[in-house]
C-alpha cells in the first residue's frame, strides 16, 4: 500500500515515524511520501519538503510568510495527486492539514485519516464542520477526546498515546541515566519551545528564573528545528549548558524541569520530572484577556487537561513572570507537599493514558480499513 503522511513539526515527525514503522511491520512492501522531517526521513519516507520550510506560528510570522505556505500546500497537493497513495495520513498541524483534507475530499477521493487529532476542544471548535465533511477517520491519543468528540457527533478512534510508547522504549533501552553521570547537583532542564518565536519569549524569563541557584546546573534542550547559533546568542552571559538532539537524555537526568506547553510537557510528567508550564505571549495583559474570552479549557498543558485538574501550575500569558516562576518552581527543588503532589499527579494520569501500543494499534486499525475497502 502507499500512504501519504503530513506533519508540519518536531513532535508530528517523530509521531508519524513510529507509526510508520507499526504500518511497515505489518505491510512489509508499504511505501510513504510525506511532509515531515529526518525521522520520516529514517523511517522509509520519500521526503518531499522539510517541516522546517513551512513552520509558522502567530498570525505575523504567517503573514510574512504566506506566499511560501501557499506554494508549499500546492506542491503538496500536486505531489499527493500524482501519486495517488491508497491513504493519506495527516498528523496535528491543522492549518495546514484540514485545507490538504477539503482538497483531497472534494477531488481525489482518497481515505483522509486524521492521527493526532486537532484541538478543536482548546480553540477553533467551528473546525468540526471540516472534520466531518472531509476526514473519513480520526485516531485519537488524548482519552478525554473520545467524549468530546462523541458529544458533537462524530465518533473518534482512541489508540493511545505515542508519547508514552516513545518514553517507555527510551526508559527500557537506556536504563540509568548516562548524561551527566557523577554530576552532584540537581540537573534544572529548561525546554523552551520548538519555534524561534516560542523560545525568544520563553527563555529569557526561565533562564533568570534559576540564575545563580545554589547546588544546581542548568540545562537547556535545545529544539532540532532551531540552528544552534540561535541558542548560542539567547544563552550568551548565563550559566548553562545547550544539549542538542538529547532531550529525553536531558529529562531522565533532571530533577525539575521548567517547560514550555506542548507535548514536551507529557514527556516530562512521564520522566517524572516535576514542572512548571511557561508560556510566554506578546502583550501578555492583552492576550491573557483573550485566552480567557476564547480558550474553550481551563487548562494549557496536556498533564492537567488529560487529569482534568491542576497537576503542574500554568503560567501563561498575564501570569508568566519571573516573580511567579520562581514563586512556583523553587518549592520543587526539594522534598516539599508540591513536588509530591506533582509526582503523585504523574501516576493517576499514567493510569488514564493506558499502555504503550499507541502505533500498533492505529497502524492495525488503519489496515482493517484499507482491507474493507478494497473487499467491497
Amino acid at each position: 500500500m502507499k500512504y501519504y503522511i503530513v506533519a508540519g513539526e518536531a513532535s508530528g515527525d517523530l509521531h508519524a515515524s513510529n507509526l510508520m514503522e507499526s504500518i511497515r511491520k505489518r505491510d512489509p512492501e508499504a511505501s510513504f511520501r510525506c511532509f515531515g522531517g529526518e525521522m520520516m526521513q529514517a523511517a522509509g519516507g520519500t521526503l518531499v519538503k522539510h517541516y522546517r520550510e513551512l513552520a509558522y506560528m502567530g498570525v505575523w510570522p504567517v503573514i510574512t510568510h504566506i506566499g511560501t505556505i501557499i506554494r508549499g500546500a500546492r506542491l503538496c497537493f500536486r505531489d499527493l495527486s500524482e501519486w495517488n497513495p491508497d491513504a493519506v495520513i495527516l498528523v496535528d498541524y491543522p492549518g495546514f492539514n484540514l485545507s490538504l483534507a477539503r482538497k483531497v475530499h472534494s477531488r481525489l477521493h482518497i481515505p483522509v485519516w486524521y492521527y493526532i487529532s486537532p484541538k478543536i476542544w482548546a480553540w477553533k471548535s467551528y473546525r468540526i464542520r471540516n472534520i466531518r465533511r472531509d476526514v473519513d477517520e480520526l485516531f485519537s491519543i488524548l482519552p478525554f477526546e473520545v467524549e468530546y468528540f462523541g458529544r458533537l457527533g462524530y465518533p473518534v478512534r482512541y489508540v493511545g498515546n505515542p508519547t508514552v510508547d516513545e518514553v517507555s522504549a527510551y526508559l527500557d533501552s537506556h536504563g540509568e541515566p548516562s548524561l551527566f553521570k557523577g554530576e552532584e547537583r540537581k540537573v534544572v532542564a529548561v525546554l523552551a519551545g520548538s519555534r524561534r518565536q516560542e523560545v525568544s519569549r520563553n527563555l529569557p524569563v526561565m533562564l533568570k528564573a534559576v540564575e545563580g541557584l545554589e547546588n544546581i546546573r542548568v540545562v537547556l534542550a535545545c529544539a532540532p528545528s532551531i540552528p544552534a547559533g540561535f541558542y548560542e546568542d539567547m544563552v550568551r552571559g548565563y550559566d548553562v549548558e545547550c544539549v542538542y538532539g538529547d532531550t529525553y537524555g536531558v529529562l531522565r537526568s533532571a530533577y525539575a524541569a521548567l517547560v514550555t506547553s506542548g507535548t514536551a510537557t507529557l514527556e516530562t510528567a512521564l520522566f517524572g520530572v516535576p514542572q512548571v508550564v511557561c508560556y510566554g505571549m506578546p502583550l501578555k495583559r492583552i492576550a491573557g484577556l483573550i485566552r480567557r474570552l476564547f480558550l474553550k479549557t481551563d487548562y494549557v498543558s496536556l498533564v492537567n487537561l488529560i487529569s482534568g485538574y491542576e497537576v503542574v501550575p500554568e503560567l501563561v500569558a498575564d501570569s508568566f513572570s519571573l516573580r511567579n516562576v520562581r514563586e512556583r518552581f523553587y518549592p520543587l527543588l526539594s522534598d516539599t507537599p508540591e513536588r509530591r503532589a506533582q509526582l503523585d499527579g504523574y501516576s493517576r494520569m499514567k493510569g488514564m493514558l493506558g499502555p504503550a501500543g499507541a502505533p500498533e494499534h492505529a497502524a492495525a486499525q488503519m489496515a482493517g480499513l484499507l482491507e474493507s475497502v478494497h473487499s467491497d
